[in-house]
């Protein structure tokens, strides 16, 4: 038998509209987005379901927005009887991967995102800096030229996302002088791509205390199965491990390649992707053809699995 896994995404997959369906369709869909507003006192719902995008692109909305969509559709899934054998997520999908195996709660795993996400905002706003998206060079060229470029500024990989797909962070200088010799080496394609901020990279570390601090503050319990952090690729299951491992990924590479590698070599085969969008779902097509993932975000997706699976 094969393993089931769930995919959490991260920033970059939210659109308008995403959960209204949800909200309208389902009870519990309505009892997580009610009590997320209480937590948050935010206007969650009429930021994801109606916008504007300008401003639930900002870092502070974007991420608990993405957050408790997949959290929702996670429950959903579950009820369904899709039962995940593991978990793993980009970036702020690590926080929704370990409150799917049990490790944080939801309302400690909130209240960790809405601070996460207003102190990378303000990192952003104090630290200017920018990302890019380098296609069609190797990890190594992207390493070599990142190398080089730091005598203009600070610039490092940040997500290994697929082959041939790598995003860069840094200072302006740094990531536009890595972008010039992209180009000039004739090494692949590049494009910066619009951002609040230099994620990933050493200029969010003014956003690291004050999540050390919250960290440091809430409950971890042992996952009930492992999530592959994003920092090490490895599964993990280990309360101290987690922590450390959240502290550490503020500044660290997302490394996506690994994780998926390292899944399918674990004997997992059947992988969904749990929130909005489908930007998982085309990096694994470019990590490895032959384990497909589904993409499962609205009501209309979940119908489909419930009548595959009665078939």
């Amino acid at each position: 038998m094969g393993k089931v896994a769930f995919l959490f995404p991260g920033q970059g997959s939210q659109y308008v509209g995403m959960g209204k369906d949800l909200y309208d369709a389902y009870p519990e869909a309505r009892d997580i987005y009610d009590r997320a507003e209480e937590i948050l006192e935010l206007p969650l719902k009429k930021i994801s379901f109606e916008g504007p995008e300008e401003l639930l692109k900002q870092t502070q909305y974007t991420q608990p927005a993405i957050f408790v969509h997949s959290v929702v559709v996670g429950h959903l899934l579950r009820q369904n009887g899709i039962e995940p054998d593991g978990a793993a997520g980009h970036s702020l999908g690590e926080y929704t991967a370990l409150v799917c195996a049990g490790a944080l709660s939801f309302e400690d795993a909130l209240r960790l995102v809405k601070i996460r996400a207003e102190l990378m905002q303000h990192s952003g706003e104090k630290n200017p800096g920018t990302m890019a998206a380098v296609l069609g060079a190797s990890a190594e060229q992207v390493e070599e030229i990142c190398a080089e470029a730091r005598s203009a500024g600070v610039v490092q990989p940040a997500n290994f996302n697929a082959p041939g797909q790598i995003v860069i962070s840094g200072s302006l200088e740094g990531v536009h002088r890595a972008m010039e010799l992209v180009k000039e080496r004739g090494i692949g394609k590049v494009r910066e791509l619009v951002v609040s901020g230099a994620f990933h990279s050493p200029l969010m570390k003014d956003a690291l205390s004050g999540l050390v601090v919250a960290l440091d503050d809430v409950t971890i319990r042992p996952a009930r199965f492992p999530v592959y952090s994003n920092v090490e690729a490895r599964p993990v299951q280990d309360p101290d491990h987690i922590r450390e491992l959240l502290k550490q990924q503020l500044l660290s590479p997302v490394r996506w390649v690994s994780i998926i590698r390292n899944m399918i070599e674990d004997g997992y085969d059947e992988f969904y992707e749990v929130g909005p969008g489908k930007v998982l779902q085309g990096l694994q097509k470019r990590i490895n053809r032959e384990y497909p993932c589904k993409a499962v975000g609205t009501v209309e997706a979940l119908s489909r699995l419930t009548v595959e699976s009665e078939v």
